[in-house]
């Protein structure tokens, strides 16, 4: 009781509850902050102030005084009272103060204290329980008494009413624990079945965390790379411009010194004849013949003097101008120099690659720079070769590869069908067994108007992507047995990876139908 008492002592008179931020009037009552605030409110109206509790009267809004000592009493309470805090359900029998329930009698439909309970009454339909307010559900809906049985035939609860004479009458019933207690080990039975898949699940999530966080940690590595990749590329940006500002500074100062120079003599030049005029002029002023004949000869003297100037009189040539193709040559030996680094960086090769005029079938011209293959629909007069394809129009690379990583890219004419892919030398050059992709010696990329194919050993694959345009890199790490084809659109799409262990060394093959072509890119 000493624990009701206490909790009278508490509560707010306003909401009837543990206080909660207690204040203070100067009459001396305690209230909630929020309880006080919302009756000073409601009394502003009338311009007259009271005490709740008191009636004590304030000609002004009276102040709250916090009281941080009740609240750590309250707290403390609170905090020793788990039971009460955690069912809220108080004994039935306790009016002047809630007291925690620790037991409900469905019969009776009341919850007791520790003190009430010893006197309840002991008699067998007096079912006692955990603490509960939801007496309804623990009682039969139609006879109003508790419910003591489980009938299996129907999945439901019934009390004894329903048993003798209700529409359950005659049927194998159970007594609720022993029912509760099979439900209960089906139910174990099944939770046992559940546990392996669950840590199946566990299993498979716990694998693809660990593949999020890899692939998660290779893109910040990836994005680290490209990061250094650009920085590098910025800092030989500077230096190839640093190199070409440096010659066009180099050619201008060559230049205008030599203007420079040329600009001097002809000053000079200038300011002799300047003399020179002045003097002459001078003379014809002369009125004394004999004075003006015994000067010395300055017109000979002068022709002489305008003899040394040279042919051109100074002039500037116009192959002294900025040379710009030598500015030119120097930016394109930089950006030369910045691609090979990045291909390095990157780790493959791109390679030169060009066509064997001695494999191309017959109907299958090779352009002079050995870089396209173009179906010309007639046949052509050309010396037998044993490496001739002689069943479909194709052609193979001059050189292969036997090792490394490298990547290359090839443009089609979007006119009929192309395929592009790899081959071992020793592919066959007629029959069936000639054709990309129609043996195990060659993996292709089958290219029409509608989509993509992909063959390897006359395995086919149609893939749902459409060709949206006409250029493809391929990509082989042949130590890793990995031939991969993308389409060259933005963004760039990645078609399909043939993987292998190859033998051989690979050339690229190409098979043109009629009207089409296929172009290696340099």
């Amino acid at each position: 009781m000493a624990s009701a008492e206490l909790r009278d002592e508490l509560d707010c008179s306003i909401c009837l509850s543990l206080y909660t931020d207690p204040v203070s009037l100067r009459c001396g009552h305690f209230f909630c902050r929020s309880c006080i605030v919302s009756a000073l409110d409601a009394q502003e109206a009338a311009g007259v102030y009271s005490c709740p509790d008191c009636r004590a009267q304030y000609p002004e809004r009276p102040a709250l005084e916090k009281n941080r000592k009740l609240r750590n009493i309250v707290e403390r309470f609170s905090s020793t009272q788990p039971e009460m805090e955690e069912t809220r359900i108080f004994c039935t029998y306790c009016t002047k103060s809630p007291v925690p329930a620790v037991r409900s009698c469905l019969h009776c439909e009341s919850s007791l204290c520790g003190k009430h309970l010893t006197a309840h009454n002991k008699a067998a339909d007096h079912i006692l329980t955990e603490p509960t307010d939801s007496f309804g559900h623990k009682k039969c809906s139609l006879h109003k008494k508790v419910l003591e049985y489980y009938c299996p035939q129907d999945a439901a609860c019934l009390c004894v009413s329903c048993c003798l004479v209700g529409e359950h009458r005659g049927h194998q019933v159970e007594l609720l624990d022993e029912a509760s207690e099979t439900k209960k080990k089906k139910l174990r039975e099944y939770l046992d079945e559940l546990n392996p898949k669950k840590a199946e699940i566990q299993a498979r999530v716990q694998n693809l965390q660990d593949r999020k966080r890899k692939i998660q940690e290779k893109a910040s590595d990836k994005r680290k790379n490209v990061s250094k990749i650009f920085m590098d590329i910025k800092n030989q940006l500077e230096m190839a411009e640093k190199k070409a500002l440096s010659e066009v500074s180099r050619q201008e100062e060559k230049n205008v010194s030599q203007i420079s120079h040329l600009i001097k003599t002809l000053e000079i030049q200038e300011d002799e004849l300047s003399r020179k005029m002045h003097h002459v002029e001078e003379m014809c002023l002369v009125t004394n013949p004999i004075t003006l004949l015994q000067e010395s000869d300055i017109i000979m003297s002068s022709q002489g003097a305008e003899e040394d100037t040279g042919g051109d009189g100074g002039e500037v040539s116009s192959e002294e101008d900025l040379d710009k193709v030598l500015i030119s040559l120097t930016l394109l030996r930089s950006m030369r120099d910045i691609v090979t680094n990045v291909t390095s960086e990157l780790g493959f090769h791109v390679p030169d690659i060009l066509l064997d005029v001695d494999t191309a079938n017959r109907w299958v011209k090779i352009s002079e720079d050995l870089k396209m293959a173009i179906h010309i629909g007639e046949k052509q007069n050309k010396p037998e070769s044993s490496g001739k394809f002689v069943t479909y129009p194709q052609v193979l690379s001059r050189c292969g590869f036997s090792s490394g990583r490298h990547y290359w890219e090839v443009e089609w004419n979007q006119i009929r069908e192309c395929a592009i892919g790899l081959s071992y030398p020793s592919i066959e050059r007629e029959g069936d067994q000639s054709g990309i992709g129609y043996s195990d010696k060659s993996w292709g990329l089958d290219i029409y108007d509608g989509g993509y194919k992909v063959w390897h050993n006359s395995n086919v694959l149609i893939l749902s992507m459409k060709p949206t345009c006409p250029t493809l890199g391929l990509f082989l790490d042949y130590e890793a047995g990995r031939l991969s084809f993308y389409e060259l659109c933005d963004p760039i799409r990645h078609l399909h990876t043939f993987t292998a262990s190859f033998t051989e060394p690979l050339h690229v093959v190409f098979y043109v139908y009629e009207g089409a072509s296929v172009t290696i890119r340099s």
